[in-house]
C-alpha cells in the first residue's frame, strides 16, 4: 500500500494561525475604524485632563455646579443632571455603534468565523474574569460595598489604547490592531451583559415591555432599508426613554438598536455599490450597519465619549495627601492591581492556554512578547470603566471618587507598561508595515494580501 503523501498525512495535525492577517477590504475598514478612535481617543484624554485640572482648580465649585446642573422633564423620569445625561444618554450612543460593530463582527466580521474567533474571544473572556477575581480577592475583607466594583476593572478601552499608540508612534502590524479591536468588541458586549444584569435597579416590567414597541418599529423600518432620521430618530429616543425608566440602564437599549441593523446589504445597495469607483466595502456591498457606524462613529468618538469622560473624570485629588489616601482604599488598590496585572494574565494567559490546547499558533512574524505588549495594553480601562464606577458606588460618593483615581493610575500605568514593551519591537513592526503596503505590480491591492488570498 502506498504511504500517503506527506500533505495529506500532515492535513489532520495542521495548525491554524492566529494573529493572522485579514482580507484586504476588511483590512481598510479596521484602519478606517481605527484612524476614527485614535482621533477620539486624543480628545478623550484631552477632556480627561481638563475635568482634572477644572476640578482641582479655585473654580471647582464651578465645574461641580456644572455637572450637577439638572434639566428634563420630571414626570418622564428625565430631570437628570448634565452628568446624568453624559452618562445614560451619550453613552447610549457610543453602545450603538458598540452593537452595530458586534453585529458587523458576528456576520461578516473575523468573529464569524471559529477559527479567527476562538482567540479574542477567549482572551476577551479571560480579560475579564482575571480582574473580577483579583479585585475581589482585594476588597474581600472590605464589605459588601466595596465588591460591588467587582466589573470596573473588566473593561478595555480601545481609543484610549489607540491613543497611547499615536503617542508612542508604534508601527503595530495591522493582524494586532485587529485582535485589539476585536477583543474591545468582545469585551463591550460581556460589560453590556454585566450593566443589564448585575447593575439594574427596581425593574419596572411594564415599562421594559412598552419598549418593545418602538424597538420593533425601529428594527421593522431598518429591516426595510428605511434611513430617514426623522422616523428612526425619534423611535430611537422613545426606546431610551422607556428602558431608562424601566430600571434598566439606558446604554443598553443602544446595543438593542444596533443590533437590529442589518449588516448585509440588499440587492439595491449593492447595486449601487457597484458602482462607486474604487469601493472599498464589504463584499456584496454596503449595508446600513456600515452606514451608520461610517455616520455616526465620528460623532461618538468625537463627542460623546470625550464629554462623558469630561463629567466623569472631574475628581478633587486633594495633593499628594488625598492622593495617597484614594490610593491607599482597597478598592483602589483593587482596581489598580487589576487593570495591570489581571487584564495582562487574562488575556495572554487565555490566549496561550488556547494555542496550547488547540491547533492555533502564532502567525509568522510574530512572538510572545507582542502579545504580552498587547495583553498590557488592555489594561487601559476608562470610559466603561468609569460608567461601572458610578453604577457601584453612586457619583460623587468617595468611593467612586477612589475608583475613578484608580482607573487613571491603573490605565496610564498599564499604557506606559505597554508603551515599553511595544516601542521595544517597532523596528520590526516597521519591517511588517512595509511588507502590508508594498504593491509591486500597482494594482491598489498590497502584493501581501493578495499572495493570502491565494494561499486561504
Amino acid at each position: 500500500m502506498p504511504k500517503p503523501s506527506f500533505q495529506s498525512r500532515r492535513f489532520p495535525s495542521r495548525k491554524f494561525p492566529v494573529f493572522s492577517r485579514s482580507t484586504y477590504p476588511e483590512y481598510l475598514r479596521i484602519a478606517a475604524i481605527l484612524r476614527t478612535e485614535t482621533v477620539g481617543g486624543a480628545l478623550l484624554l484631552a477632556a480627561t485632563a481638563a475635568a482634572l485640572i477644572w476640578a482641582n482648580s479655585p473654580a471647582a465649585d464651578a465645574y461641580y455646579g456644572l455637572r450637577d446642573f439638572k434639566l428634563g422633564y420630571e414626570p418622564w423620569h428625565l430631570q437628570l443632571s448634565l452628568g446624568h445625561w453624559a452618562s445614560d444618554g451619550l453613552l447610549a450612543l457610543f453602545f450603538f455603534i458598540a452593537g452595530l460593530e458586534l453585529k458587523r463582527e458576528f456576520v461578516s466580521g473575523d468573529l464569524r468565523r471559529p477559527s479567527r474567533a476562538v482567540v479574542p474571544v477567549t482572551a476577551a473572556a479571560g480579560g475579564v474574569a482575571i480582574p473580577a477575581i483579583i479585585y475581589s480577592a482585594i476588597v474581600w475583607n472590605a464589605g459588601a460595598g466595596a465588591l460591588r466594583g467587582w466589573a470596573i476593572p473588566t473593561a478595555t478601552d480601545i481609543a484610549f489604547a489607540l491613543a497611547v499608540l499615536a503617542v508612542i508612534n508604534t508601527h503595530l502590524p495591522s493582524a494586532l490592531r485587529t485582535f485589539l479591536l476585536t477583543l474591545a468588541v468582545v469585551d463591550d458586549l460581556i460589560a453590556i451583559g454585566i450593566i443589564a444584569f448585575f447593575y439594574s435597579s427596581g425593574l419596572q416590567p411594564a415599562l421594559l415591555l412598552a419598549a418593545l414597541v418602538p424597538l420593533a418599529l425601529f428594527a421593522w423600518l431598518v429591516q426595510k432599508r428605511v434611513s430617514r432620521w426623522y422616523l428612526l430618530v425619534p423611535l430611537a429616543a422613545a426606546t431610551w426613554g422607556l428602558v431608562h425608566a424601566s430600571g434598566i440602564h439606558a446604554t443598553v437599549a443602544g446595543v438593542l438598536l444596533g443590533f437590529t441593523v442589518p449588516v448585509a446589504a440588499s440587492r439595491r445597495e449593492t447595486q449601487q455599490d457597484s458602482t462607486t469607483a474604487g469601493s472599498t466595502t464589504d463584499a456584496g456591498g454596503t449595508g446600513m450597519a456600515a452606514r451608520l457606524e461610517h455616520l455616526l462613529r465620528p460623532l461618538s468618538a468625537g463627542f460623546a465619549v470625550p464629554v462623558f469622560a469630561f463629567f466623569s473624570a472631574g475628581v478633587a485629588l486633594g495633593g499628594t495627601t488625598g492622593l495617597t489616601s484614594a490610593l491607599s482604599d482597597p478598592v483602589a488598590v483593587g482596581i489598580v492591581t487589576a487593570l495591570i496585572a489581571g487584564k495582562a494574565l487574562g488575556v495572554f494567559g487565555a490566549t496561550f492556554l488556547v494555542t496550547k490546547t488547540t491547533r492555533a499558533q502564532l502567525d509568522d512574524g510574530l512572538k510572545w512578547v507582542d502579545v504580552a505588549g498587547l495583553s498590557l495594553l488592555a489594561g487601559v480601562g476608562f470610559t466603561v470603566s468609569l460608567l461601572i464606577a458610578e453604577l457601584s458606588f453612586g457619583s460623587g460618593s468617595a468611593q467612586d471618587d477612589h475608583a475613578k483615581v484608580a482607573i487613571l493610575a491603573g490605565s496610564l500605568t498599564a499604557a506606559a507598561l505597554a508603551a515599553v514593551v511595544l516601542k521595544a519591537r517597532n523596528r520590526h513592526y516597521r519591517r511588517l508595515e512595509a511588507e502590508e503596503t508594498r504593491d509591486d505590480d500597482g494594482d491598489g491591492v498590497p502584493d501581501v494580501f493578495e499572495r493570502s488570498e491565494r494561499d486561504g
